[in-house]
């Protein structure tokens, strides 16, 4: 849309309001409102100010003042608002010089895009990222000097079966029982209808609902693959569909990797592709039907996901998914239909348009535009360095014997690894001027500072469990 057909689009639909929304650093979004009559055709040009020092990660206060731009090509109307609302996403910009704020994670992403068409290997990077979640019915947690907790429920948890609920009907889930069960036994089928109609309704593709592994009300929504940076877009209004059709239903959502012991975490499967001139370039004649170029691809992700893994799992509790041993991808390996290889490729169609690298890693606690743009730029460096992934490992990478499982690489095995490594190897992210170094330096400062050190510090109550009778 333009800025005329945005207008025109307020006056058809007697819009009231006008919500301006953008990504902090960290990976939250925030917004401001203003009157419909405020939304000119000038503020799409010359943007609205507001005081960036209040934004985790962003300015000093002796240098607040920001601009906030929207894009009119990002406007959808707001499904849950009382008085008519309509939403879009703004790019920030230094109100002296009109430049892209360099700590904006959209303008990085944007960036990223840029870059890659700049190399000349592409003029189009399709991402398609597979969203897990959990939806609970009770939510309580603290941190106190002398005392930590948190507790869930569920309706559908295993650990419900012998409540008493007047009546209570049974049909919990059991541990790693939850893919695919048909209702009663998923309790969630109408909830995520709801979501996945209020996503198509906002203008997204949905491929599919379903229940996903875990007991608890563990889902997956997913999307058509699109464009990387309205990717993104749509993964900020995926999440904030997903979050308020649960809390308009009395339920809550997290997007948290690991909120359950002894079950599935939630991953973020993100598929990568490269065209050009509309037509695929990971198509070709090599393994799995792959190009040396996505094979080159491929090797750029396994060599720098270590340093990628610091956006794409960049919490604390996305480390207690990625645990060796279990379902999930911490061996840097690739293969065919593999799911245990953190880079699979799938073999779903023989297609030349289906040819992708899905990499396993990512979980939805990740700020989506920084993530995929690490993502994009670890492939654009495995392609003009032609870096080679090595040997499929078509085996199941879980029963290998010891000697042969102790030679694969592993992930992390902690978000101060991850930053640890993305302090060693962040060369290639500074290509383009895509990831400056203050934003390297920034995110490495204000994870250790704010997420590492604060839980290195506190007590845990397992912790009580092992030790307190010493």
């Amino acid at each position: 849309m333009t800025p005329k057909e945005v207008l025109a689009l307020c006056r058809e639909k007697a819009v009231k309001a006008v919500d301006l929304r953008f990504m902090d650093f960290p990976g939250l979004w925030q917004h401001t409102t203003i009157p419909v009559k405020h939304l000119t055709e000038d503020v799409f040009e010359d943007g609205l100010g507001f005081d960036g020092s209040s934004i985790r990660g962003w300015q000093a206060i002796n240098e607040s003042d920001m601009l906030i731009v929207p894009q009119p090509d990002t406007a959808f109307l707001d499904p849950f608002t009382e008085l008519p609302t309509l939403v879009m996403i703004c790019n920030i910009q230094d109100p002296i010089t009109r430049e892209d704020y360099s700590r904006d994670p959209r303008n990085v992403a944007r960036k990223a895009v840029n870059y890659l068409r700049s190399t000349g290997i592409a003029d189009t990077a399709f991402f398609g990222p597979e969203a897990e979640f959990f939806i609970f019915d009770d939510v309580r947690f603290d941190q106190r000097a002398q005392y930590g907790f948190y507790y869930l429920d569920s309706i559908e948890g295993e650990w419900n079966r012998g409540r008493d609920e007047r009546p209570n009907l049974g049909n919990k889930i059991r541990h790693k029982e939850g893919y695919f069960p048909v209702p009663p036994a998923d309790q969630m089928m109408d909830i995520r209808n709801e979501m996945m109609q209020t996503m198509i309704d906002c203008g997204m593709d949905v491929e599919c609902q379903h229940h996903e592994v875990s007991t608890a009300g563990q889902a997956e929504i997913d999307l058509r693959f699109n464009e990387m940076v309205k990717m993104a877009d749509m993964m900020l209004m995926y999440k904030y569909i997903i979050k308020n059709v649960a809390r308009k239903r009395g339920k809550t959502v997290t997007f948290m990797p690991k909120p359950l012991f002894s079950d599935n975490g939630s991953g973020m499967h993100t598929h990568v592709s490269l065209w050009k001139d509309g037509e695929p370039l990971f198509a070709g004649s090599g393994y799995a039907g792959m190009s040396e170029m996505a094979l080159n691809a491929i090797g750029g992700l396994l060599k720098h996901a270590p340093s990628i893994l610091a956006f794409s799992n960049p919490t604390t509790n996305s480390y207690k998914r990625l645990v060796p041993g279990f379902e999930a991808p911490v061996n840097l390996a690739y293969s065919q239909r593999n799911r245990s290889a953190s880079c699979r490729i799938p073999m779903y169609s023989p297609s030349p348009k289906s040819k992708r690298v899905e990499f396993r890693c990512p979980d939805p606690s990740c700020n989506p535009y920084l993530a995929f743009a690490a993502i994009l730029m670890g492939v654009i460096d495995g392609i003009q360095n032609k870096i080679d992934p090595g040997a499929p490992l078509d085996k199941d990478i879980y029963d290998l014997p010891p000697e042969e499982a102790a030679v694969v690489p592993k992930t992390p095995g902690s978000l101060d690894e991850a930053l640890s490594a993305l302090e060693k190897n962040h060369e290639f992210l500074l290509r383009g001027d895509v990831f400056t170094a203050d934003v390297i330096e920034t995110w490495i400062e204000y994870k250790r500072k704010n997420e590492v050190d604060p839980m290195r510090l506190r007590p845990h109550p397992w912790e009580f469990c092992m030790y307190y009778d010493i």
